[in-house]
């Protein structure tokens, strides 16, 4: 479903397709700055097992652990699958504060989505000494997660539009903690001198974006949206 979420055209994360060579990824990428990578899996059987109708028929009745979109919160909520998407997949309301906020991403119970997993097919790439973990989501338009970071990793849109905001380690973002970032876009994204903006572009199904360690990052799904992260711990 279509989002009210504006999209913005210009990208500033450079990208690269299929020709990029592992040495090139660990070279030019791996730990220094984020890339998009356009072409380098096809995952057309995993997208058609994450329709609404296929997920609700193979997950519905089964238990789903929801977030709040909260930077320093870790509020934990059990809904079933179906009452997730019929009730609760809805687009953000910008007044909401994220520790009011419920999200899927993340906390997969891999006895139960593992079969789906396999399908999916991850980015060619890795990180010396590092293994990977899937995390998988599905959220309504205007929803996202407040900037934060973690290890290095990748992040593919299967369904809907994302844009993400990202920082390196040394420049701290001006944000609150319990700030949506669709409340953060309206109110304090205007606001910053172009020095101090983000970088940031906006993923497409197909779409994988690589960010490295400890870069702070930033996400708002345009539309309804269904992606999976895969984290390289």
């Amino acid at each position: 479903l279509a989002g009210t979420v504006p999209e913005e055209p210009r990208c500033t994360v450079e990208r690269a397709d299929a020709s990029l060579t592992y040495s090139l990824f660990l070279q030019r990428f791996a730990f220094s700055r984020p890339v998009i990578l356009g072409g380098v899996t096809d995952n057309s059987a995993f997208r058609a097992l994450c329709t609404r109708e296929k997920l609700l028929a193979a997950f519905g009745p089964f238990p789903v652990r929801l977030s709040t979109a909260n930077t320093y919160s870790y509020r934990k909520v059990d809904v079933p699958f179906q009452e997730y998407v019929e009730h609760l997949l809805k687009p953000q309301d910008p007044a909401r504060l994220g520790s009011d906020t419920l999200y899927f991403f993340g906390d997969n119970n891999f006895t139960e989505w593992g079969p789906l997993f396999q399908h999916y097919v991850p980015p060619p790439f890795r990180i010396p000494g590092t293994s990977p973990a899937y995390s998988f989501g599905i959220a309504g338009s205007g929803s996202g997660v407040p900037f934060h970071w973690h290890g290095p990793g990748f992040s593919e849109v299967i369904f809907g539009r994302k844009r993400w905001f990202l920082y390196p380690p040394d420049k701290t973002p001006h944000f609150h903690p319990n700030e949506t970032t669709l409340a953060w876009l309206q109110h304090t994204y205007p606001t910053l001198p172009a020095a101090q903006r983000p970088l940031e572009c906006t993923l497409r199904p197909g779409e994988v974006l690589y960010f490295p360690d400890r870069w702070w990052h930033a996400t708002l799904n345009l539309d309804t949206s269904v992606f999976i992260s895969t984290f390289l711990g």
